[in-house]
Parts: structure tokens; C-alpha cells; sequence
């Protein structure tokens, strides 16, 4: 299991994660929710032991990720998001060579045993650099299988791939976390939805939500969306929305209409109806609409300065 108590990392004046607080147990896939940039890779990399964090502890199956290191990365797993293969190697040559340098036992029945599961076995005498990127990836999860490790760490596993590819790679990873403890790293809506048994939600450095993906749905559903047409533009109307206490955000709209966000269990549509008339502005409709998972990702981390591809967030199969 994963557990993190305080953890802090700052890259000189800028500070990359702050104060995370979570944990992650056996058989269960708890995925990193997030624009690029919010400290999902920092908070890996720490936990994998490429570096030591500023302040905080983290312990991976109970050792200590700074103090005993060695002994917690020999029970990770870690695929990172650009994973180096040695492609002038055959599947089998580059597993082999890396069970040998890990000293696992009986490598060489270790290494058919985790090409079957990662269902490459048709593959096994072929160079890597033939294989599709998708095909690749699997390589990828096949080493870190290597050594029976007993938390997986997983760095945008599914990046780069095909609609199919992406499939297979979501199945494989659910199968094999039936056992482990899984963390796994995307800012694809539709895959922490598939895949994660619970899910965090980062933005900036920082946890703004914490649970289920139904349930995170059900306990933000209070919040609210509301579309306003109005006779002509309402412009001048935003930041006076804005500024009404209980409201998130507003958005100016084409065709004479706008959209504001409540806070959950906040009703301002009197007062905006009340700021349209004193603007002289004729409010030709006013509806709620209901808020998605997506909606609910995209105000919690809509305060973001990062390069962000919001159409990553619907992306389906």
C-alpha cells in the first residue's frame, strides 16, 4: 500500500506539490486526476524514489521512500510516462536482460510468465522497434511486472495511443490490479472513469477532491450550471455575476447568452435576475443545467496557468 503525510516539493521558488495527504491500498486503483502541470509525475517520482521530497513522508508497502529507499523501490513497480527501451533488442532479449539485472529468479520462466499476461506472446522474438506504440507500452508493462512488485506506479500509461491500443492497456491494467495497489496518473476524464476505483483530483500542487468517481459526481451534484439568453449582449454582466457571493465562475456565450457556476448549495439565480433588470437588460430565459463529472473537473481546476487539452477530457473509445 501507499501512504503520503505531508508531502512538499519545490523546484527552487516554485512549489510543485503542497501538503499531499493520501493513501492507496491493496487492490485498489486510485487514479491522479489533472491538468498537465499539477504535480501528478513530482508526486511519483518521489514516491519511485528518483527524488526526495522537500518535506512530508511517504511509505510505500511500509517502508519509507527517503529513509529506505532500497527497500521500498524494490517493491515498486514504476512505468514512467516516456519509458527508455532498448529497441534493437527482441521482447524476450530486452525482459531477460532487465530480470538479470534485477536478479529476479528464474528469469527466464519470469519473463514467458509476465509476456503472457501482458498478452504479447505472439510478439516475444520481435525487435521492439517494430512494435506499435501500443505494443510498446505493453513491453513496458511487462517490466515492471518483472519483479512481482506489490505497488504499481503509472505515469500516463495510455499517452499517445490509439482508441484500441488505449483499450487493451485500460483491461491489462485493471486485471493486474486486482492484486496490487495501483496509482495511476492521466488527466483523461474518460479514463479515470473506466479504470480507478477511487480518484484524486489535483490541481496546482494541491488534492481540491478526494473519492469514487460515482460518488464524486453524486456529492458535487449540489452545484450548479445555469445558462442565461438574454435580448442582446450581457458582457457588462460577467464580473458583476462573478462578484455575488456563491458564484464560481460565469462565461460570456455567443447568441446573447452567458453561463455562471454556484458553489454547491448556493441559489443565486433572484439576484442575477435582479442585476439583468437593474442593467436594463430583457431576460428572455434562465435554465439549470446539470453538472457533469467533466464540469465538475473543469471548475475545480479551471484557475490553472498550465497548457491544458481540454478535448483529452471526453475522449472516448
Amino acid at each position: 500500500m501507499i501512504q503520503v503525510e505531508n508531502l512538499t516539493k519545490d523546484y527552487g521558488p516554485r512549489r510543485a506539490i503542497n501538503d499531499l495527504t493520501f493513501d492507496a491500498h491493496k487492490g485498489e486503483i486510485v487514479g491522479f486526476l489533472g491538468p498537465n502541470g499539477a504535480g501528478k509525475t513530482t508526486t511519483m517520482r518521489i514516491l519511485s524514489g528518483y527524488m526526495p521530497p522537500t518535506s512530508g513522508r511517504a511509505r510505500v508497502a511500509g517502508y519509507d521512500v527517503v529513509d529506505q529507499s532500497l527497500e521500498a523501490r524494490q517493491r515498486i513497480g514504476y512505468l514512467p510516462e516516456h519509458l527508455p527501451l532498448y529497441t534493437d533488442l527482441t521482447v524476450f532479449d530486452y525482459l531477460k536482460y532487465m530480470a538479470d539485472l534485477r536478479k529476479v529468479q528464474n528469469a527466464e520462466e519470469r519473463v514467458y510468465q509476465v509476456v503472457e499476461t501482458v498478452q504479447l506472446e505472439d510478439r516475444i522474438d520481435s525487435y521492439i522497434e517494430k512494435l506499435s506504440k501500443g505494443m510498446r507500452q505493453r513491453v513496458g508493462v511487462a517490466l515492471v511486472l518483472l519483479h512481482e512488485p506489490e505497488v504499481l506506479i503509472l505515469d500516463e500509461p495510455t499517452i499517445g495511443l490509439d482508441p484500441a491500443q488505449m483499450r487493451g492497456v485500460r483491461d491489462l491494467i485493471i486485471e493486474i490490479g486486482k492484486e496490487r495497489t495501483v496509482l495511476l496518473s492521466t488527466h483523461i476524464l474518460a479514463e479515470a472513469q473506466q479504470i480507478c476505483d477511487r480518484v484524486l483530483i489535483i490541481n496546482k500542487g494541491e488534492i481540491v477532491a478526494e473519492d469514487t468517481p460515482e460518488n464524486l459526481e453524486a456529492r458535487l451534484s449540489g452545484a450548479q450550471r445555469v445558462t442565461i439568453k438574454l435580448g442582446k449582449s450581457g458582457k457588462r454582466l460577467v464580473k458583476k455575476i462573478e462578484k455575488l457571493d456563491g458564484v464560481s465562475s460565469a462565461n460570456l456565450l455567443e447568441d446573447n447568452r452567458l453561463e455562471f457556476f454556484t458553489e454547491v448549495g448556493q441559489e443565486v439565480r433572484p439576484q442575477v435576475a435582479q442585476l439583468v433588470v437593474e442593467n436594463n437588460l430583457d431576460l428572455l430565459e434562465m435554465r439549470p443545467v446539470g453538472m457533469s463529472l467533466e464540469d465538475i473537473f473543469l471548475e475545480l481546476t479551471a484557475d490553472t496557468d498550465d497548457e491544458f487539452d481540454l478535448s483529452d477530457l471526453g475522449q472516448e473509445e
